[in-house]
Formats: structure tokens, C-alpha cells, sequence
């Protein structure tokens, strides 16, 4: 299903967008924090939105192509999503260029109106011009809504699995 009319005006994100990015993503961390608690926590505002206005939301070195898009609506941030260009480092893997997901979230007031979708679909399209070949993100297995949303709606399927096990 795609929209038909954008909700939300979807825009590369500046530093002045950490607070309210932080916002968001608070809410996502207790959304994860409720569904796994041993493995998700709630980190501190200060911390989320110093990366991001300092730009060191991602886990990346100096070499690095990343973008955050935020979307906007009435005049507010509704939310974000974190991509960067990857390769596999497993040689059996074939070479080629993935745009990952890191992170994306929508306000809670404002999910199910298509914000993620075009959050998502600005995602891959950032990826496609920078020569990825596909795109790859991460959700919790126990997050039911996100994997309905990642498989139905936006076409990504299961390629693998990640088990955990306490040590």
C-alpha cells in the first residue's frame, strides 16, 4: 500500500532537530524497554540529544555515509530514522552495497497515519543513490506491529536470525 498524499514533509535533519528527535526516540526506548527489559533500557535525554545535535547518532567511523531524516508536520518532528551504507564483512556474502536501517520511530501520536512508510521509502531511496542494493534493518522478534509494518507493508522479508542467550 503506498500513500497517496504525504503526511509529513520528510527532511535531512539539522542539530537544531536533537531535542525533538530525542523526544521521539525516548518514546521508542520505553516502547522496547516494555517489550524486552532485559536487553532494552531507557538512556538519558542529555545523552540522546547531544548525539544527535553533535551528529554521533551512529555507530560509525570517519569514512562512514549516513544520513537521519526527520518528518515534519505542523510544524513538529514526528519522527526519524537513522540509515547507514554497509557491506558484509562475511566473504561469502556477495559484494554489495546495503542502506541499513539503524533506527526509526514515529511519535505514538501520530503511528498508523503513514509517517514510517515515508520515513522508510526516504531511506531507500537515500540508499539507491548512493549505489546500495538493498536495504536491511533489525526489529525485536517480540514487536509483532513492526514486523506486520517491515513484511506486509514496506516488502522486506526474514533473511536471518539473531539468537541471544544469556552468558
Amino acid at each position: 500500500m503506498s500513500l497517496s498524499q504525504p503526511v509529513a514533509k520528510i527532511r535531512p535533519a539539522t542539530a537544531e532537530d536533537a531535542d525533538a528527535i530525542t523526544s521521539v526516540y525516548l518514546e521508542s526506548a520505553e516502547h522496547h524497554a516494555a517489550i524486552d527489559p532485559e536487553r532494552y533500557t531507557i538512556p538519558s535525554r542529555d545523552f540522546i540529544s547531544e548525539r544527535y545535535r553533535n551528529g554521533r547518532q551512529y555507530q560509525a567511523d570517519a569514512d562512514s555515509v549516513v544520513v537521519t531524516f526527520v518528518a515534519e508536520s505542523s510544524g513538529q518532528i514526528v519522527g526519524f530514522v537513522d540509515a547507514r551504507l554497509d557491506k558484509s564483512p562475511d566473504p561469502m556474502h556477495k559484494d554489495m552495497n546495503y542502506c541499513h536501517i539503524i533506527e526509526i520511530a514515529v511519535a505514538e501520536r501520530t503511528r498508523s497515519q503513514g509517517i514510517g512508510e515515508q520515513l522508510l521509502r526516504a531511506a531507500e531511496d537515500w540508499g539507491r543513490e548512493h549505489g546500495a542494493d538493498l536495504a536491511s534493518l533489525e526489529y525485536n522478534a517480540a514487536n509483532t506491529r513492526a514486523a506486520t509494518f517491515y513484511q506486509k507493508r514496506m516488502g522486506f522479508r526474514v533473511a536471518s536470525i539473531t539468537a541471544i542467550k544469556r552468558l
